[in-house]
């Protein structure tokens, strides 16, 4: 059982708050091992659910076509021993994509060479709105639902985040100063009955379970997510990349006892409200027990 690339429930980044870093340009995409299978699935998602997975309004081309290349670049630049570029040809393992192929509009293109979701905000008098996606791998919500709608109503159901609250205030003031030279990211998690990377049912609409499990049966999903402005058009892309590792992974993690404890204690501090939002209601006491009982077998003696 692999280790997990990313542990946040360590007590790093606070759930419900915005928590974003500076981050090195130079790590804006960090493709893995997991590289070749994700970009498989990408693809099938793109044949049968194409609607779900991606979204662009009209006049968006541009800002595309200027993400492309900016990541085109980046990919073979820092990972020449995962990607190659022969003229207009970028090259991942078994995947080819044509930059030029004008049958698939460039974010579809930029999708179909990362691991990370990609969406593209844009400024408008009431603030940024999603105006294109290609978004494979959603956490229990729909491309489509918030599709050209504002941030401050993307995050209307996050407790804490919905239109007149601090935080939707502030998420627009840093998307409105965010450099071109200086980019930022933040970390999220959540908990899952399944391993799949294909999530696009809303968490109000997924029933909650309550049957007996283990920690093997269930699932920390971790988002590492990035902003970075484009220094042309001045739209901002906004990367989503999915880690999904069996909670049980941590017990073989160099700090096992100390991320089993944090992360109950996490799960325990989440409100009512909070807790319903992460679908945990009927898990999170259980859930917790398991944690503390996890870290108290693996603490030195």
């Amino acid at each position: 059982m692999k280790l997990p690339a990313y542990t946040p429930y360590d007590g790093s980044s606070k759930p419900f708050t915005i928590g974003l870093m500076p981050l090195d340009i130079g790590r804006w995409i960090e493709p893995d091992g997991d590289l070749a299978r994700y970009l498989a699935e990408k693809r099938g998602l793109l044949a049968a659910h194409r609607q779900d997975v991606f979204v662009a309004e009209d006049d968006t081309q541009a800002a595309q076509e200027e993400c492309l290349a900016l990541l085109a670049d980046h990919l073979c630049s820092a990972y020449p021993d995962r990607y190659s570029r022969h003229g207009d040809i970028v090259t991942a393992g078994d995947t080819e994509v044509d930059l030029t192929d004008v049958s698939l509009p460039p974010l579809m293109r930029a999708g179909l060479l990362v691991e990370d979701d990609l969406v593209i905000m844009r400024r408008k008098d009431d603030g940024w709105h999603l105006v294109a996606g290609h978004v494979s791998f959603p956490s229990s919500w729909s491309l489509q639902e918030k599709f050209g709608r504002p941030v401050q109503a993307i995050h209307a159901d996050v407790p804490g985040f919905s239109e007149g609250t601090r935080n939707a205030a502030l998420i627009t003031r840093i998307f409105d100063n965010l450099l071109v030279a200086q980019p930022v990211e933040r970390m999220n998690w959540s908990v899952n009955t399944t391993g799949d990377l294909f999530l696009p049912m809303s968490k109000h609409r997924r029933p909650p379970s309550s049957e007996d499990f283990t920690l093997a049966d269930r699932f920390a999903r971790v988002e590492r997510q990035t902003l970075r402005k484009l220094p042309v058009s001045g739209d901002i892309v906004f990367t989503i990349r999915i880690y999904v590792d069996p909670i049980a992974a941590i017990e073989h993690h160099p700090r096992a006892a100390e991320l089993a404890s944090s992360f109950a204690t996490q799960l325990a501090a989440l409100d009512e409200q909070q807790t319903a939002y992460k679908g945990l209601t009927l898990q999170k006491a259980e859930l917790v027990q398991k944690l503390h009982s996890l870290a108290q077998q693996l603490a030195p003696a």
